[in-house]
């Protein structure tokens, strides 16, 4: 049986077609065509394929000059649609930018220019808000447990730990189990 097994498998995997520069070309943009990518994620696809390494750059750089291929209009899209869509912080979108294989710069810019004008607080208030809905009152954290939870959540979200922990204790039964985690104002720290 497991010699049947193996042969399927064997028979199912296909090689991998190799391409030359114009076949290169054509699948690039064939890949842009479903959805947009950085020159980072496009460059590591098209190295699988490539027949030759001196193939990858020309195509790039044909790309880009067509106007294909822009890492600042990608970087400053993909992070307006995960404001707007799924409300994330600066930092899980500049995280996601990085994972996306956007230089650091140009997504650090992005998520700045994206974010210049927006309330995080308010950003943090309606994720919680979203993400707990199904409580009737704005009691929504009981248990310590709950809390711990929620700043979690919210940090994986990209808020920043101090805005969270503010917007916590808002929603919290008993705000006073936050105060040991939020570092203490400017105004107390000069008395």
């Amino acid at each position: 049986m497991p010699l049947v097994v193996s042969i399927l498998v064997f028979m199912t995997q296909r090689p991998v077609r190799r391409l030359n520069a114009a076949g290169l070309f054509e699948y690039a943009v064939r890949v842009l065509g479903g959805r947009a990518h950085s020159s980072g994620e496009l460059r590591r696809k098209i190295t699988l394929k490539a027949e030759t390494a001196a193939d990858i750059d020309p195509v790039i750089a044909r790309l880009k000059d067509l106007g294909y291929l822009d890492d600042k209009r990608f970087a400053e899209s993909f992070a307006a649609a995960r404001k707007e869509n799924q409300g994330f912080g600066q930092t899980r979108v500049i995280r996601d930018l990085r994972q996306r294989r956007v230089a650091p710069t140009v997504a650090g810019r992005a998520v700045e220019r994206v974010y210049s004008e927006a309330d995080e607080a308010a950003m943090i208030d309606a994720y919680i808000r979203r993400k707990y809905r199904k409580a009737a009152s704005d009691v929504l954290f009981q248990a310590p447990k709950d809390l711990a939870s929620a700043y979690r959540r919210l940090i994986n979200a990209g808020f920043d730990s101090t805005k969270a922990i503010r917007a916590l204790k808002k929603f919290a039964a008993n705000p006073d189990l936050l105060d040991q985690f939020e570092p203490p104002s400017e105004e107390t720290a000069d008395e």
